[in-house]
């Protein structure tokens, strides 16, 4: 009689059952693509968008790989208050890197959209600069989509400072309700979608959690 199966985790790689030469051949045909003609490195647009959380948390740790390759890396957060001072906020300032609020707080409840879109557009004059510069690798533009669903920042505009970018320069994109055009314009788009959520249940944000 046969044991009981082990836990998946614990079962071998096939490739580490394979012989000296069958392990050859993988590299081999690895290198091979590699090589290819058509094979390029590309500056990709990234969009993280949907209800769930993680959006920001998504870009940020891909900053932070970014960075830890030695890519020059900025993100311009769209909402958060100019005075914030979130645990990426603090983070970012023992690491040395560029972490810089734009907005006026959260919007929704704010009592003057008018100052919030103003605001707006002031912090993407700031991103479009930071693009255009070439002094970045990598762009983070944090809760951006909002500025579309609020009226205050033309996509199409958007869209053509990005699309001018210096070549192999990443921008990743954060925020719900991300438009039909950005999605078709992306490289790679993940919709975080909300399952389940400790607010519901009255539990209150966490510190290193959610701030």
């Amino acid at each position: 009689m046969t044991g009981p199966k082990p836990p998946a985790d614990d079962l071998p790689d096939p490739i580490d059952e394979l012989s000296v030469e069958g392990r050859a051949r993988i590299r081999e045909g690895l290198a091979a693509m590699r090589r290819r003609p058509g094979r390029r490195a590309k500056g990709l647009v990234i969009v993280n968008t949907g209800n769930g959380k993680g959006k920001t948390t998504a870009a940020l740790g891909v900053l932070l790989r970014a960075w830890g390759r030695d890519l020059r890396v900025i993100a311009l957060q769209f909402l958060k208050q100019q005075s914030a001072n979130w645990g990426e906020s603090r983070a970012a300032r023992k690491m040395g890197i560029e972490i810089i609020p734009l907005g006026g707080g959260f919007t929704w409840m704010s009592a003057d959209l008018e100052k919030d879109k103003a605001l707006a557009r002031a912090g993407w004059e700031r991103c479009r600069e930071a693009i255009e510069s070439g002094r970045y690798d990598l762009v983070v533009l944090d809760e951006l989509t909002y500025c579309f669903k609020y009226g205050w920042l033309e996509l199409d505009v958007c869209l053509e400072v990005i699309r001018r970018r210096p070549a192999g320069q990443h921008v990743i994109i954060t925020g719900r309700d991300a438009p039909p055009e950005l999605i078709e314009f992306a490289d790679l788009v993940t919709e975080m979608r909300e399952i389940k959520h400790p607010f519901t249940s009255g539990i209150l944000a966490q510190k290193g959690i959610e701030f």
